[in-house]
């Protein structure tokens, strides 16, 4: 397979190259067809979170809410290559963790910097949310209650250990 490196200067070039050829009539003169509609295929790939302590960002805002969608194969294997990583590591889970995190609060720009600032017990918070999306497909833990002994059923996904 033959790779082409791509400049500033021949994008437009290639593009022209590589655009399906245009039909006769322009395109605008006959109606837009609706996509068809999607499928859901009943795969759940985004998980919403609350974070026990939160981020605070650089202006002192708290965010506790935040959602992390499923690791691909990819998500797994880039961290290896990472240079950081190499040197030291224990910082896969920062990278891993950068790569599924959508969203904190209002911060949709989650890298390696923003999990570095979190503290301990986020993080290790996140380790285990990311491995139950990633091998158990849910947010649920069984607990048993230190008082009467009963066991039953937690989402971690969301509300405060105790709140209803």
């Amino acid at each position: 397979m033959r790779r082409r490196t791509v400049t500033a200067g021949n994008l437009e070039e290639i593009l022209q190259v590589t655009a399906p050829a245009q039909a006769a009539e322009p395109a605008a003169a006959l109606p837009a067809a609706a996509p068809p509609p999607r499928e859901e295929h009943g795969l759940r790939t985004e998980f919403e979170f609350e974070l026990p302590r939160g981020y605070v960002d650089e202006a002192g805002t708290v965010h506790r809410h935040g959602a992390m969608r499923l690791a691909t194969a990819r998500d797994e294997l880039r961290p290896q290559i990472d240079l950081r990583v190499k040197e030291n590591p224990a910082y896969l889970s920062v990278v891993l963790l950068s790569q599924v995190i959508t969203r904190i609060g209002n911060i949709t720009d989650v890298h390696a910097g923003v999990v570095e600032r979190m503290y301990a017990t986020d993080v290790a918070f996140l380790q285990d949310f990311y491995r139950r999306v990633n091998s158990e497909g849910h947010t649920r833990a069984a607990v048993t209650c230190p008082h009467c002994e009963g066991g039953f059923e937690v989402d971690l996904s969301g509300g405060r250990l105790g709140e209803s």
